[in-house]
């Protein structure tokens, strides 16, 4: 397998892995409205669809530490911890969530074709879009739109707090989809998925500290 559909296909199978809720990335636009994320990790579970692609080209994935491997009764997901946030969770009305970040590990896509390792994953979160990009064995990827997260399906806990202080925030089973960009780039390298813009590729839970801007 070329450099090119290497890269391609580590990026395509762990696109969803990129996905997390208001985690800041050195790419970031400063924002003085967003709060900060503290003690934070990011989880995303993938639906049968991803793993039928992940038997398709015979795959299996392995984590990157500090990330993690969770295999269960609900089925198989990557956790990540997030090292820098930054966002705005609007609690109130949580599709128009914004942020961005970057996490902590990766994850290793192995074939027989050949092996992927994806690390420095970084996103920006805007309007349900995530924009990421990711170093595929020592080659960085441009920002690209790489999944949709329908926040607004997701279930959302916050512990009430009073006005400026530290809220503990989990939102749990946001479904997570790809993007026309990238069923594009997937479509180029690897041939026409089975799979579209509606299918649900993963759910994503996740749970930090959030710290509101000073006033």
């Amino acid at each position: 397998m070329g450099t090119t559909r290497r890269t391609l296909l580590g990026g395509a199978l762990t696109a969803p892995f990129l996905a997390h809720f208001t985690a800041t990335a050195v790419s970031a636009t400063p924002n003085e409205k967003w709060g900060s994320v503290s003690d934070a990790w990011v989880e995303i579970r993938w639906t049968r669809h991803a793993q039928a692609q992940l038997d398709r080209f015979q795959a299996t994935v392995a984590a990157v530490a500090p990330a993690k491997l969770v295999k269960d009764a609900d089925g198989i997901a990557m956790r990540f911890p997030v090292r820098t946030a930054t966002g705005d969770p609007s609690l109130a009305r949580l599709a128009q969530a914004q942020g961005s970040g970057r996490l902590d590990g990766g994850v290793i896509v192995r074939a027989p074709s050949g092996e992927a390792r994806v690390v420095n994953l970084e996103s920006v979160l805007t309007d349900g879009m995530i924009s990421g990009k990711c170093t595929v064995n020592g080659i960085e990827g441009g920002a690209q739109s790489v999944c949709r997260c329908d926040l607004a399906k997701g279930r959302l806990v916050a512990a009430p707090v009073p006005p400026g202080q530290p809220m503990k925030i989990r939102i749990t089973g946001v479904p997570v989809r790809p993007t026309e960009q990238s069923l594009k780039a997937f479509t180029e390298a690897l041939g026409a998925p089975p799979f579209t813009v509606d299918t649900v590729m993963g759910h994503l839970t996740a749970e930090g500290t959030y710290t509101p801007p000073k006033p």
